[in-house]
């Protein structure tokens, strides 16, 4: 009876050791997609940035030669 006893304590400590190893890991993978993401998002709308100024400069060269001519 003692062997099987020492079996069921060892397959419930894994069980919880394995689960909260998985949710450790899960919960970095978790953060650094979002960070990674953050800095995505940041570059994106920064690049949206540039091109709306570049976009509204350009449109003003474009009325300075209609009162030009």
């Amino acid at each position: 009876m003692a062997p099987s006893k020492w079996g069921y304590t060892r397959i419930i400590t894994g069980t919880i050791f394995g689960g909260i190893l998985g949710f450790y890991v899960m919960h970095r993978v978790e953060e650094s997609y979002k960070e990674k993401m953050k800095e995505r998002l940041a570059k994106y709308e920064a690049e949206m940035n540039r091109k709306t100024k570049l976009n509204q400069n350009s449109k003003e060269e474009i009325g300075k030669d209609k009162f030009d001519i």
